[in-house]
């Protein structure tokens, strides 16, 4: 049986990684699998297709930039793609990630749907079922439910500076999507899939398989980390820079900055090395794509506070647990799945006075009595192995194996 995976990366970033391994799975499960992709890293092999390249990528964003509408262009080389399509003959093709300037989504759920090909799609961001946007919880937004205009998130995302086509995309997804018989959309979290469950695609078959991931790289690692940052003596909680120097967590920033006790360090990693020193309780770590610093660095931490507001399943919180450091975040969207109120802990996303007396109630057990807790939490819910051997499961079941 033959299967192509379809994804914006194949080798990198999180949906990149999660196509390799789903891929490797089916390979080992004797199926004949294909990877296409805009970019990809690592031994790629005869049975890998790159779609598009340099100018096609840079004409189709300037086109989003212009009508609004993202996944629309790429005409020629999509037409190219489907042509290697129509050789290969896929039993199934499986996408995640396509709004990254390189394919005409509608021209390919029109294939899929003429040649009735069985489609399983992974949705890691809520971009399938709505007028565009990746997320709308922090605006509030509920129209996806009926029908997009007037979007809120316009010149968030992808800005359309001179048209709003959040509605007539949302039409264009009901109606190709809403065409392919044998559709299957996974949620990457429960809380998406239950989100898709009342958009313009309820009638279609919605389920969820959690992300995994190697949970052999991701474990308890010791390190010299805490000397080389002049950290010895300090009680360390690690948070995502990206978030906390959100303007909307501003409060919560100010909040834990003039609460937390002196021997306390809020070390906020990812930074771009261009923040302003906030205060002597706050460190900047710059970003890193070295996967063995970046276990040491969860693995050093006491505790990681995320104070994300939309996340569909939040790797980070994830990944810092394996490595046995207990994590704090809000309940918004799919974060509350990622943590088992026993070794980490979800609160009122918002609410900065709860968050903080999470982080004390953390403190005040010791790191070594949550990390076993933290590490077996993990690898019975998000080993990759297990996850992804769901797919394979799904993939027998559609057709008939």
């Amino acid at each position: 049986m033959k299967i192509l995976h379809i994804n914006t990366s194949y080798g990198t970033f999180s949906t990149g990684t999660i196509m390799k391994n789903i891929h490797k799975c089916a390979e080992a499960a004797g199926f004949d699998s294909y990877i296409a992709f805009q970019k990809g890293e690592g031994e790629l092999g005869s049975h890998s297709i790159e779609i598009g390249n340099y100018w096609d990528y840079k004409t189709h964003a300037l086109l989003v930039r212009i009508a609004g509408k993202q996944a629309y262009y790429s005409r020629c080389s999509t037409s190219r793609f489907l042509k290697r399509v129509d050789e290969i003959k896929p039993d199934i093709v499986h996408f995640h990630n396509v709004h990254n300037n390189y394919l005409n989504l509608n021209m390919l759920l029109q294939y899929l749907a003429k040649n009735r090909i069985k489609t399983v799609i992974t949705m890691h961001d809520c971009w399938l079922f709505t007028g565009g946007c990746f997320h709308y919880a922090s605006v509030g937004c509920e129209k996806w439910k009926t029908g997009c205009g007037n979007c809120p998130k316009r010149y968030q995302d992808y800005p359309a500076y001179l048209y709003d086509a959040s509605a007539s995309i949302l039409k264009d997804r009901k109606k190709y999507l809403g065409a392919i018989e044998g559709l299957t959309l996974v949620g990457c979290s429960e809380w998406i899939a239950n989100e898709c469950k009342q958009s313009v695609l309820k009638d279609k078959n919605i389920i969820c398989i959690h992300n995994g991931f190697d949970i052999k790289r991701f474990k308890p690692t010791p390190s010299n980390l805490r000397e080389r940052l002049g950290l010895m003596g300090k009680y360390v909680i690690l948070g995502p820079a990206g978030k906390w120097l959100l303007d909307i967590n501003k409060p919560t920033l100010d909040y834990f900055i003039n609460k937390l006790p002196h021997d306390s360090v809020l070390l906020l990693f990812g930074s771009n090395g261009k923040e302003p020193v906030l205060n002597e309780k706050v460190m900047m770590y710059g970003y890193t794509k070295n996967t063995e610093e970046l276990v040491q660095l969860y693995s050093m931490a006491d505790v990681m506070i995320n104070v994300s507001r939309e996340d569909t399943l939040s790797s980070l919180n994830l990944e810092c647990q394996a490595c046995g450091t207990p994590v704090v975040t809000y309940d918004a969207t799919g974060s509350k799945e990622t943590v088992d109120g026993v070794s980490g802990f979800a609160v009122e996303t918002g609410n900065y006075e709860q968050l903080y007396v999470a982080y004390e109630k953390v403190r005040a057990i010791t790191k070594s009595d949550l990390t076993d807790g933290c590490r077996n939490w993990i690898v019975e819910n998000f080993d990759s192995n297990k996850n992804y051997q769901k797919y394979i499961e799904l993939y027998n079941a559609m057709t008939g194996k």
